[in-house]
């Protein structure tokens, strides 16, 4: 029995409490369409012991109307869940499970491998800490190997293992594994990923999956479960304190919180701190929370901060400690991974949602738009569905950012089209930059809501033509 398994029998309310204090890691699978992500996953959650019967019993039964391996048990529907997933045997939306380990608690993404679903690939991509990237050992590296590699660059995602997969296919053959393993270190130059290790797996069989393959001797290193274990993620940290405010509390006349989600760093009673854009600086008096008042909060913590002294703070706001402050501008340049099936074009206005702050702006220029596959930078005018480029914004108000590079919490945000309300971009930022007289948009508050009210109706028409003609 494991140390989890006796906690379990003898002292649940210490299980409870060991289970609460693990480390938790978010990792993603990805990688080209059939290269077996679900069964992977199928495969983890099944020899670890996290599947109940009765669902174990609903699976073999569906294995038997929808089986895509000529198994008796088909793992993949354990992750596939949708009605077409199952009868097309692929999956199309972004699928979380849950599992864990004696070490560690797991949150899994599993993403769609086709090329249309890229946006929901970088929507799973976005949270996470680590990639398995899947290369079926038959075909090596594919077109959409390379495109999902190149987003879990871009997203930030720091440690990558690639898991050669069907082994068992081509014999277990180590020359396939160190050809594949060759081709991909050749292609990951181009890229920003600090750790980058290699697996060969079999997901269908289970060779080294959760426990070391018998079939493949030659490889020295560990099981994949065994490096999910062990990888260090606590580096991810980021030190400067950011919590942007999503609302302001005021339940009675004596109560005055302003609450939200620490993006980073960590707060104490009694230190000083900054409202931005406002620049008023107060001390912490209280650090209010659900289970109530603590002393010092954390990263990922949702808590309500009251201040010593009343000054004005909103919803949008972030509050900083003063020599810790982030980048405060109008005009900036952003990596954008286009979702809508209406391009991105210039000087179209959308809203901007950076954290809890919303404003209106628009892109002033496409710098250029990056093929995926080669990782080329090529001149583009708009960007179409699934398209990824570099674009230069500008806001109507000021917003307060780290670069992406350096805080994926306070450095990301999404395009929101104004007339639908749908979320049609996620964009990552790079860097302040100087405004473009040139392309400013001199429009009022009435010219732009006459421009979105002429698009509605009239969506092929200019609307600052007609106010200039």
């Amino acid at each position: 029995m494991t140390n989890d398994t006796n906690l379990i029998a003898s002292d649940i309310e210490e299980y409870l409490r060991v289970h609460e204090n693990k480390d938790m890691m978010r990792f993603i699978t990805c990688g080209s369409v059939d290269d077996g992500k679900s069964t992977l996953i199928g495969r983890l959650l099944f020899d670890s012991k996290m599947i109940f019967e009765d669902h174990m019993a609903a699976i073999e039964k569906d294995s038997k109307k929808f089986n895509t391996t000529d198994e008796s048990f088909d793992l993949a529907l354990l992750v596939d869940g949708l009605q077409s997933e199952r009868e097309q045997g692929i999956t199309i939306d972004v699928a979380y499970r849950y599992f864990a380990t004696e070490q560690r608690k797991f949150i899994i993404a599993d993403t769609p491998g086709h090329e249309q679903y890229t946006r929901n690939m970088a929507t799973g991509a976005s949270t996470c800490d680590l990639a398995i990237i899947l290369i079926d050992a038959r075909h090596g590296v594919q077109v959409q190997t390379r495109r999902h590699s190149y987003i879990c660059s871009l997203l930030g995602i720091k440690h990558v293992v690639i898991a050669i997969n069907k082994m068992d296919a081509v014999g277990y053959d180590q020359e396939v594994y160190r050809k594949i393993k060759a081709d991909y270190r050749e292609f990951a130059k181009q890229l920003n990923i600090a750790d980058v290790r290699f697996v060969p797996i079999s997901a269908l069989k289970g060779d080294n999956v959760v426990n070391q393959s018998e079939n493949m001797p030659w490889y020295p290193g560990s099981p994949l479960l065994r490096l999910l274990n062990t990888v260090e993620i606590s580096s991810n940290a980021i030190d400067q304190f950011r919590l942007g405010v999503q609302y302001v509390n005021r339940p009675n006349l004596d109560f005055r919180g302003f609450a939200g989600t620490i993006a980073s760093g960590e707060i104490r009673v009694g230190d000083t701190i900054e409202a931005l854009p406002s620049g008023k600086q107060s001390k912490v008096k209280e650090i209010v929370t659900f289970d109530g008042n603590i002393d010092i909060a954390y990263q990922g913590m949702a808590i309500t901060l009251t201040l010593e002294d009343e000054i004005d703070i909103s919803r949008g706001d972030m509050i900083v400690r003063p020599h810790e402050k982030p980048q405060s501008t109008k005009n900036f340049e952003a990596d954008v991974v286009w979702m809508d099936e209406t391009p991105l074009n210039v000087d179209r206005e959308y809203i901007i949602k950076v954290g809890s702050n919303s404003t209106v702006g628009s892109v002033n220029a496409i710098n250029y738009q990056t093929d995926v596959n080669t990782i080329e930078q090529k001149p583009a005018t708009q960007l179409a569905l699934n398209e990824i480029g570099s674009c230069n914004f500008e806001v109507a108000k000021e917003v307060q950012f780290d670069a992406y590079a350096e805080n994926r919490a306070t450095g990301a945000f999404i395009i929101i089209d104004r007339l639908t309300n749908a979320t049609v971009g996620a964009g990552m930022i790079k860097r302040a930059v100087e405004a473009d007289a040139s392309n400013k948009p001199a429009y009022s508050d009435f010219e732009i809501e006459f421009n979105a009210l002429v698009r509605k109706h009239f969506p092929h028409w200019e609307a600052k033509n007609i106010l200039k003609g």
